[in-house]
């Protein structure tokens, strides 16, 4: 920070699709083969092309990772897409630090926000344009894309607050969003 000098912010917010620009900003990619494991029909995997686009995930991390005190901001896009009748998601964590909480938005599209707490309760919300998700500590949460368009999530988060991925990859969540008789129903 210059004393005395207006500059602009080194990241913009685009408003209409919320993608973020400008540097520092971080990209990962999800495709069908990084996620295979997190959905129940492993025959349905095996006949879909392994670079599908499932989602990818952008963030601003103006502090660094760990930073007591200090927020992240990113935006999730999950593809519209289905494994077998299981919809397109994300791998869906707890906090490292688990006392941690994260809000989410929706911008575009349709979708669940699923969450499950520590003793594998399982519940979800709807997602879209203009809802807003408090995701409290020690609740794990994952986002799906139930419509047929993208679904794109704003999300902020305590830099300090860390990504448990571990604990879903072995024991996944208690209950799956499936789509039942044209709609979405957690089993």
């Amino acid at each position: 920070m210059k004393h005395l000098k207006i500059q602009r912010s080194p990241v913009e917010l685009d408003l209409k699709d919320f993608s973020l620009k400008g540097e520092p900003i971080n990209y990962q990619h999800r495709v069908l083969n990084d996620v295979a494991s997190i959905f129940l029909d492993q025959d349905a995997i095996k006949k879909m092309p392994t670079e599908t686009l499932v989602y990818h995930v952008q963030s601003w991390l103006p502090v660094a990772d760990g930073t007591s005190g200090g927020l992240f901001i990113g935006t999730s896009t999950i593809m519209p897409g289905k494994v077998g009748n299981e919809y397109f998601m994300t791998k869906g964590h707890f906090h490292s630090k688990s006392d941690r909480a994260e809000f989410y938005w929706g911008v575009q599209g349709a979708g669940t926000l699923i969450l499950m707490d520590r003793d594998r309760n399982t519940s979800a919300e709807e997602v879209y344009p203009g809802s807003l998700h408090y995701i409290g500590g020690e609740i794990a949460h994952r986002l799906a894309n139930t419509g047929s368009e993208k679904l794109v999530v704003g999300a902020c988060w305590p830099s300090d607050a860390g990504h448990d991925y571990q604990e879903i990859a072995v024991n996944g969540f208690s209950a799956r969003l499936l789509e039942i008789d044209d709609k979405p129903e957690l089993v």
